[in-house]
């Protein structure tokens, strides 16, 4: 959802509503201009991510048969993916640097391991548009009232041919109905005049907004409760509170479509071994619904957490996560990591406080897990299991996302921490705030055979 900052909170909602065949030949006309819009879409993709910076306002430079103002749009929607695509590589490139400074490090100061190798950068591929989503505006799509119908509105919309534009009735549900509807007026929201279009399985879908403003009611100075994101637990508050979990039905279920689309895999390069033409298809249904389900079950977590009485009139703070520079050697633990879907979870936080005038907000997450939450020790040697933390200096021990959620909820309104450029920095600021906590409380080195005991526990 894309919000704007302002004295209140404005949140965008969307409804969507199916768009079915009433009046014969009008979705195929819509079917043709998407056979269009998506090549070209792609084209522009193509072009912003390689040759050019992305700009919205780019003169139009490759043939179509579509309008210019179709072409506007094709140029916005593909500026938008390039741009986010831009971003993310930009992060991955500095994570990458990161590593690798970190590895010519150790290997000059002998801490080297020998099976460690020195990190490669792998070049991303320009993403490539598989499913159809036109992000239409006024210009070739306008949405009118429709009075003295049976239906809520017309769909107005541009076509291949010039000045023959085609208008596709739309029929709202009972609960769209409510959705847009104002309880205190009784009236219906005004919708915005841009619009969405996405085909899923044969079927056109369109997506509506609103503009709805939504009073921050949470005071700057209220308590702050600290978010932690993980597999094992979706959400894991300071207070020792889990909401979710990725293992379990969801596991298992990820297991059995990795090893059907493996089978698949292997079938399709049989079949083009041998010659054959008609390969089966490489989408899965089953992969399609679990992501569905998982992205209702990060939901269902999150609804959970802000709902909780508990929880009423704190603010939050939750982790700023970049699911794109994290990665492991085993492919298999990649998947796992995909499938979980944790860049949703920050995006569903954020969307719920707006939506609900909770204050959240954003801190960065580098070595929350590996930080002492009481005297501030940074190490990896700290977790000697997945869920155990034990600090080796001061003996502390709890669960780990418990401790991390206590280091993120320390975090808001850190403007020293802010200040950190890279994640060295990061850990010299820690390091550094330990030798203070460690000179004013005195060195007790109480920590370290405890904590062996733990590791040698966990390992058995």
């Amino acid at each position: 959802m894309k919000q704007r900052k302002s004295k209140e909170q404005i949140t965008r909602a969307l409804t969507h509503i199916q768009l079915k065949e009433t009046n014969g030949g009008k979705l195929a006309v819509l079917d043709e201009v998407a056979s269009v819009y998506l090549p070209l879409c792609q084209q522009y993709v193509t072009l912003f991510c390689i040759d050019e910076q992305p700009d919205m306002f780019r003169v139009p430079c490759f043939d179509t048969p579509l309008s210019e103002r179709w072409q506007r749009v094709a140029i916005q929607q593909a500026a938008g993916i390039a741009q986010s695509w831009r971003t993310n590589r930009e992060h991955a490139y500095q994570s990458y640097l990161q590593e690798h400074r970190a590895y010519h490090e150790r290997q000059a100061a002998g801490t080297l391991h020998r099976a460690t190798k020195e990190p490669q950068w792998q070049e991303w591929s320009v993403p490539v548009l598989r499913q159809m989503c036109i992000q239409a505006n006024a210009n070739v799509a306008l949405l009118e009232v429709a009075e003295d119908s049976t239906f809520d509105y017309w769909l107005k919309m541009s076509t291949l041919q010039k000045r023959q534009p085609i208008r596709v009735p739309v029929k709202l549900a009972a609960y769209h109905t409510e959705q847009l509807t104002d309880p205190k007026t009784g009236k219906r929201k005004a919708l915005n005049s841009s619009v969405t279009l996405n085909k899923r399985e044969g079927a056109w879908w369109l997506t509506l907004s609103y503009d709805e403003v939504v009073a921050v009611q949470t005071p700057p100075d209220a308590p702050v409760i600290g978010i932690d994101v993980g597999i094992a637990n979706f959400l894991t508050t300071d207070d020792g509170k889990h909401y979710g979990t990725f293992h379990g039905k969801l596991r298992a279920r990820h297991k059995r479509d990795r090893a059907k689309r493996r089978r698949k895999a292997k079938l399709r390069a049989c079949l083009k071994k041998k010659g054959v033409k008609k390969l089966p298809s490489t989408s899965s249904r089953t992969g399609q619904r679990l992501r569905r389900h998982v992205k209702q079950s990060i939901n269902r977590a999150v609804n959970e957490c802000f709902t909780d009485k508990e929880h009423a009139g704190v603010q939050f703070a939750y982790e700023q996560l970049s699911i794109a520079t994290m990665k492991f050697k085993a492919r298999a633990q990649n998947a796992y990591l995909r499938a979980s879907n944790l860049a949703h979870i920050p995006q569903q936080i954020a969307w719920n406080a707006a939506k609900r005038g909770r204050r959240a907000t954003r801190v960065p997450s580098a070595y929350s897990s590996q930080q002492c939450s009481v005297c501030g020790y940074t190490d990896k040697k700290n977790r000697p299991s997945q869920q155990t933390f034990c600090c080796q200096v001061c003996g502390y021990e709890t669960h780990a996302d418990v401790n991390a959620a206590k280091n993120l909820a320390a975090r808001v309104g850190d403007s020293e921490l802010y200040a950190c450029q890279d994640k060295h920095a990061i850990k010299a600021l820690l390091m550094e705030r330990h030798e203070a906590w460690t000179q004013h409380q005195g060195k007790q080195d109480i920590g370290p055979t405890k904590c062996q005991g733990i590791a040698s526990v966990s390992s058995t």
